[in-house]
């Protein structure tokens, strides 16, 4: 998602629609760091200015985090047990 807006002309840059990432982390109430991470993971669409980077007011607040780990395998066919009562049954 992210996207570098800094072919944007003057006459479309609104800068109440765009936030710092210092400002993106007060509203969400975390580190500037955390969001600094979902820059690099290209969670939000950025514009550069001034060598600062802005993100999208309404996408971080909009934003709804992944939730935390590995993302959830399928299924497995054996059951825990199985292994254990082969073992004893020999």
């Amino acid at each position: 998602m992210s996207t570098d807006q800094s072919g944007l002309h003057k006459k479309n840059f609104n800068p109440v629609d765009w936030v710092s990432q210092a400002g993106a982390a007060k509203m969400r109430g975390v580190t500037r760091q955390a969001i600094a991470r979902l820059v690099r993971k290209g969670r939000f669409t950025t514009l550069f200015v001034g060598g600062r980077i802005l993100l999208k007011r309404s996408e971080v607040e909009a934003f709804k985090p992944k939730s935390p780990g590995p993302s959830p395998k399928g299924k497995h066919s054996k059951k825990k047990g199985d292994a254990v009562g082969k073992r004893l049954a020999h």
